[in-house]
């Protein structure tokens, strides 16, 4: 692994992209610690990994537990619970339901209690798990290389913007009282300097934490979803991932219908199933309204760092495109 004690590109553009002293580099890990989609029990995992429980609800008595070859590691609100549930739709897919947090928060329980967490796979078959919060976390990158250097990590990414609002909303509906998304997006507002350090800002800035992963791992390792794109075109972005994993492509069109009401596709019901599976009562609720002088001044503060992810990933996400056809 290449040396982990510099910053990259980003962290000093961070630093100078705003007032001197004021923002903390990528190595120093001053996330706040978020409450993830969910905070998962330890027998909450101990049932996942167990058959006949969601988390491995096809999956027979028989095969053995292995390590995930494949983990969706982020971005949190960015879409990944959705690919989460269309990759399993899939036969060599087994993917545990809840997230593990192994490698943020249960990594000192060791190897043996995150196999025990998977679902039992035949030979051929993909084990795999989704951890949004994997992404920001500085150890996560090294721990994870040295349990597999050849894991295949999979980032479901949206507009930085709509993220932060989205994450926001999240915890307004969990905490009402806390303050607007305002007052918490500046350090000062009348000189419009945006809180970096406020973990709903701090996770979009992609290209900053993307640069702590590249330390370890090559970028044919990486896929890169687009959260926008998992909703216009779902099969679309699936067809990538299955030949990312290298299975052949069986999630399609036909597994997708667009559910008028949340405004976003779900799969359609399995056979052995009698209701179609769509994203849950937390998922597509109405952000609150945010001062558009505010959203503009995001943009302003997130446009480097969405070309440097760009160059990075040999992507171009349309973000900006996106916003000035509005």
């Amino acid at each position: 692994a290449a040396n982990s004690s510099g910053e990259g590109a980003a962290g000093a553009w961070l630093r100078t992209a705003l007032a001197p002293g004021e923002v903390i580099t990528a190595q120093s890990g001053a996330f706040e610690r978020d409450p993830q989609e969910s905070s998962t029990t330890d027998e909450e995992l101990s049932r996942a990994g167990s058959p006949g429980s969601r988390g491995g609800s096809t999956t027979p008595d028989y095969g053995e537990q292995r390590l995930p070859q494949a983990l969706i590691i982020g971005v949190k609100k960015g879409g990944t619970r959705a690919l989460l549930e269309a990759i399993r739709a899939h036969p060599d897919v087994r993917a545990v339901g809840t997230e593990p947090h192994f490698f943020d928060r249960n990594y000192e329980k060791g190897l043996e209690w995150y196999r025990n967490v998977m679902p039992k796979t035949l030979d051929g078959q993909i084990t795999m798990e989704k951890t949004p919060s994997y992404f920001v976390t500085n150890e996560a990158p090294r721990r994870i290389h040295s349990m597999a250097k050849d894991t295949k990590l999979i980032v479901v990414v949206r507009n930085p913007v709509t993220r932060a609002i989205s994450d926001y909303t999240q915890t307004l509906s969990k905490k009402p009282e806390i303050p607007t998304f305002e007052v918490l997006a500046f350090k000062n507002r009348t000189l419009g300097l945006i809180d970096a350090s406020w973990s709903a800002i701090r996770i979009g800035i992609y290209a900053l934490h993307l640069e702590n992963w590249l330390q370890y791992f090559p970028l044919s390792q990486i896929l890169f979803v687009s959260g926008e794109r998992l909703i216009t075109d779902p099969a679309g972005e699936m067809a990538k991932v299955q030949d990312f994993l290298g299975l052949k492509r069986i999630v399609t069109e036909k597994h997708f219908y667009f559910n008028k009401t949340k405004g976003f596709p779900c799969l359609k019901k399995p056979e052995d199933s009698s209701a179609p599976r769509c994203l849950g009562k937390s998922k597509g609720r109405t952000h609150p309204k945010i001062d558009p002088d505010v959203i503009h001044r995001l943009r302003k503060f997130y446009k480097p760092f969405n070309v440097m992810f760009y160059q990075m990933t040999g992507q171009d996400f349309q973000w900006e495109r996106e916003e000035s056809d509005k």
